[in-house]
């Protein structure tokens, strides 16, 4: 009966600690709510950030708008109604640099450039002149070139456009292309004068974080360079050619207008402003994996780290070291949670690597102590303090690794699993009755 009675307690306690192991979900629970709240604040700066410099910008090249006058029949009467009729260039050519920095607000910080972007191109005369052959009445003297850009906000310079032969100061517009708002410049046009419609211009615009380029030509020509290690090439296209060499990149992309949605000339107001959008492309200032990204990946191994521990704990009571109490399972349990709010607190003031390394060394230390003074042997806090450390070594290397993270985890997991088997593979499940009038304390010897 007391062999039958102890393995009843030995199931009991098998169940109490899987369920404190359930329960420690709510604290690393609490802890991801947490990290998804400084999220949101991060986002909030990067946005407040953006509102001041510049917001991540779209941007395209001038865009010919000619309104052409129709006669509508209403009413049993002609009417005169004036569409906006829009023109692609027939090429395109960008070439610019990024000046990168970091700009902080509070405690947050945000990747923002300058781009120095000088553009170029031809208009197609025919393609000019096809716009009265829609019977209609082109009224070529309020014809206007407008430029796309998100957030006009962030244009810092803005030369004249020179087109032909002459130069003409942008003037600010309304909303022009795609939704966009549009700086213009108007462009009396003459198209029986018309010998050539070059065109070339250059401006200073500020962003945050990403900067995209729509390939509003039929041909389409970016060269883009900048001092940021670690660019992220987005959008539709990838680069044609792209290097980077420590802190500078470039990159060159190509697009025609076969690779779009959309066509070269047509009604502005029928323009799918959803295919232009989908048709750009660029890159971002990337940030190898963030501070908060890195807490919210470290808590997500949190569970099975918990567990790991409190199934060395119950093998420390098995081998008849220390017989644990669920109090100090327990507090045990509450002190690796705690870890990932330290860790987050830290990390926020002094780099990840850093408040990685104080945080872990602070709770090996704390419960190496603990478990040293509880037990009454020294060895089971070098033991378990000394587990931990190795635990909390390898959960560094999986948020670092970015690529190989799920690899070296699941390889870490399964020698895990095989230690404890092989740890395990001479107890006598069944003859852990002795252990069961061993009291609280050092274990006799």
């Amino acid at each position: 009966m007391q062999m039958r009675s102890w393995s009843q307690g030995v199931t009991a306690k098998i169940l109490g600690v899987a369920l404190l192991s359930m329960l420690m979900l709510i604290p690393l629970g609490q802890v991801q709510d947490l990290v998804a709240e400084r999220q949101s604040l991060e986002r909030d700066a990067r946005t407040r950030i953006g509102e001041r410099w510049g917001e991540a910008q779209i941007i395209g090249g001038p865009v010919l708008v000619v309104p052409v006058r129709y006669q509508v029949q209403q009413d049993k009467s002609w009417v005169t109604v004036e569409r906006e009729r829009f023109l692609l260039p027939e090429s395109l050519h960008v070439k610019g640099s990024l000046s990168t920095e970091t700009r902080s607000y509070g405690i947050y910080s945000t990747p923002i450039y300058t781009a120095a972007l000088a553009f170029s191109g031809q208009f197609e005369r025919k393609a000019i002149a096809a716009i009265a052959a829609d019977k209609g009445e082109p009224v070529w003297a309020k014809a206007v070139l407008r430029v796309p850009i998100s957030d006009v906000g962030g244009i810092r310079r803005l030369s004249p456009l020179k087109i032909e032969a002459a130069e003409l100061a942008f003037g600010p517009g309304s909303v022009g292309f795609a939704g966009l708002a549009s700086p213009e410049v108007a462009w009396p046009l003459d198209p029986d004068a018309l010998a050539s419609a070059s065109f070339s211009f250059s401006m200073d615009l500020a962003g945050t974080q990403t900067i995209t380029f729509l390939p509003l030509a039929r041909q389409t020509e970016v060269e883009l360079s900048g001092n940021w290690a670690d660019p992220s090439y987005s959008g539709a296209f990838l680069p044609a050619n792209h290097s980077v060499a420590g802190t500078v990149f470039t990159a060159q992309w190509q697009a025609l207008d076969l690779n779009r949605n959309y066509g070269q000339a047509g009604a502005l107001d029928a323009l799918d402003a959803q295919a232009v959008y989908q048709s750009g492309f660029g890159l971002e200032l990337f940030q190898p994996v963030g501070t908060y990204q890195r807490n919210e990946r470290a808590g997500k191994y949190g569970i099975l780290f918990i567990g790991l521990t409190f199934v060395a704990l119950f093998l420390f009571e098995a081998m008849g070291r220390w017989r644990v109490h669920v109090v100090q399972y327990l507090l045990i349990g509450l002190a690796l949670s705690t870890f990932y709010v330290v860790l987050l607190a830290l990390s926020e003031q002094i780099g990840f690597g850093w408040a990685y390394l104080l945080a872990s060394a602070a709770l090996v230390i704390m419960t190496g102590t603990y478990a040293a003074a509880a037990a009454r042997l020294r060895s089971a806090g070098f033991m378990l303090g000394g587990m931990l450390g190795l635990l909390y070594s390898l959960l560094y290397g999986l948020l670092i690794s970015e690529q190989y993270s799920l690899l070296i985890g699941s390889l870490a997991l399964l020698a895990a699993i095989a230690s404890l088997m092989y740890l395990t593979r001479r107890i006598d499940w069944h003859a852990l009755g002795a252990v069961a009038d061993v009291p609280t304390g050092r274990m006799p010897g």
